[in-house]
């Protein structure tokens, strides 16, 4: 399944990653696909427990999506921001 992934200019700044297109079945797996060609990526969106981090926000087809489980439908498109957190 072809799985578009976008990560927006917010967390670029620190990390490259062009748009990409992956294959999985869930969000996990295509993020684990975009680990693998950019591993840096993985220690600044996720913690040392595997689970999102408080300041990034997944959205799957334009709805935020916070499970890693979820299953994905061909042709999904997934973006990848840094949210505003702080006081």
């Amino acid at each position: 399944m072809a799985i578009r992934i976008v990560v927006t200019p917010q967390i670029e700044r620190f990390v490259a990653c062009p748009p990409a297109e992956v294959a999985a079945r869930d969000l996990r797996g295509a993020l684990d696909a975009l680990f693998a060609r950019t591993p840096r990526l993985k220690g600044y969106l996720l913690d040392d427990r595997g689970a999102l981090r408080r300041h990034v926000r997944l959205f799957v087809d334009g709805a935020t999506e916070s499970d890693l489980d979820r299953s994905l439908d061909d042709g999904a498109e997934i973006y990848i921001m840094q949210s505003l957190t702080g006081g």
